[in-house]
């Protein structure tokens, strides 16, 4: 028993250290790039571009942990995941990060051996309708055909919605892509397409006719979409959550990629602190001091990621609304680096 006892406690001392050894910080650092899980395209947030070259705000934030971590941000793998297949891929480490419009709930927070590193973008769930059905609520869409996407949480809010009002009917027509919900949209299957809002606008530029779609008003739901990484690597965890953070800060002190070389003869101490220039520097996070100045340079602020890909520098022009700063009317506010 005692021999046996000693093996084990051995085993496992063995195995804490081959755990300690392969944290996903020193697992990128050794392969020399950062795993990202995307969508399998969606305009805007991530989806590639004519050559290829994936783009939108989910792949500007793995970009923005790949520079914070190698000082390079292009140095990203993408791997084009569905809704059914992220969860997966993240908790067997298929992916490093998961940054593919997902929302942030309890039961995925909790139970699913992952953790949200925060809020990219406040969202929620509408209706897309063809002007021609002549609807102008989502209170008029009893007895519609609604295609919805399997694997997400616009399933539940749709029952939910539809039972809490007056309990109308409709037929869920359900489909594994975004792209399969679009065609099926188009091809007169349903009456209407249901998923978050930035996703209509997004899944909306698709449509051959995109001018004869829109969006209903009702917004049905609380969608905050953010990156998820692995649960039980805090170092991590912390990395990816201030790299989101760093890109907040930069937009709120006014850095930008254009302008940050500049600032780093400034005087302000936020900004100071932010460049690495002053204490706290990144040996607290295991990063290099110019951590956030690697973020900034190669990616941006979180406004000009926000601009370039969603807002008024694209082609879906979606105001800046809640995710404005918060000194601004809106909710994104980040921790201070201090």
């Amino acid at each position: 028993m005692w021999n046996t006892g000693i093996a084990v406690l051995l085993a496992l001392t063995s195995v804490g250290k081959v755990w300690a050894a392969e944290s996903t910080l020193d697992a990128v650092k050794k392969k020399g790039f950062v795993q990202c899980g995307v969508s399998d395209g969606l305009p805007g947030f991530s989806n590639p571009d004519a050559k290829g070259v994936w783009q939108g705000m989910d792949v500007d934030v793995c970009r923005a942990v790949a520079a914070a971590v190698l000082g390079d941000a292009g140095k990203v793998k993408y791997v084009s995941l569905t809704a059914k297949e992220r969860f997966t891929a993240l908790q067997s480490g298929e992916v490093d990060i998961l940054s593919r419009n997902t929302t942030w709930t309890l039961t995925r927070d909790a139970s699913l051996g992952l953790t949200f590193v925060g809020t990219a973008y406040y969202d929620g769930q509408g209706f897309l309708v063809n002007k021609s059905l002549g609807v102008k609520s989502a209170k008029d869409l009893d007895g519609a055909a609604i295609c919805i996407q399997s694997g997400t949480t616009t399933e539940l809010n749709v029952a939910d919605y539809f039972r809490a009002n007056g309990g109308m009917k409709y037929t869920p027509v359900v489909f594994d892509t975004s792209d399969q919900t679009v065609k099926g949209f188009e091809s007169g299957r349903c009456d209407v397409l249901t998923s978050d809002q930035s996703q209509l606008y997004a899944l909306k530029v698709k449509l051959s006719k995109p001018e004869e779609a829109m969006v209903l008003p009702e917004v049905i739901s609380k969608e905050p979409l953010g990156p998820a990484v692995r649960q039980g690597d805090d170092q991590w965890f912390k990395i990816v959550r201030w790299t989101l953070f760093a890109m907040l800060n930069a937009e709120e002190a006014g850095l930008t990629s254009t302008n940050v070389d500049g600032m780093l003869k400034s005087d302000n101490p936020d900004v100071r602190r932010l460049l690495g220039l002053e204490e706290p520097k990144g040996s607290v996070l295991g990063l290099d001091d110019k951590w956030a100045y690697h973020i900034i340079k190669q990616v941006g602020s979180y406004g000009e990621v926000f601009d370039r890909n969603v807002g008024s520098g694209s082609p879906l022009k979606i105001d800046r609304g809640i995710n404005a700063l918060w000194n601004k009317g809106g909710f994104m506010y980040a921790p201070p680096i201090r």
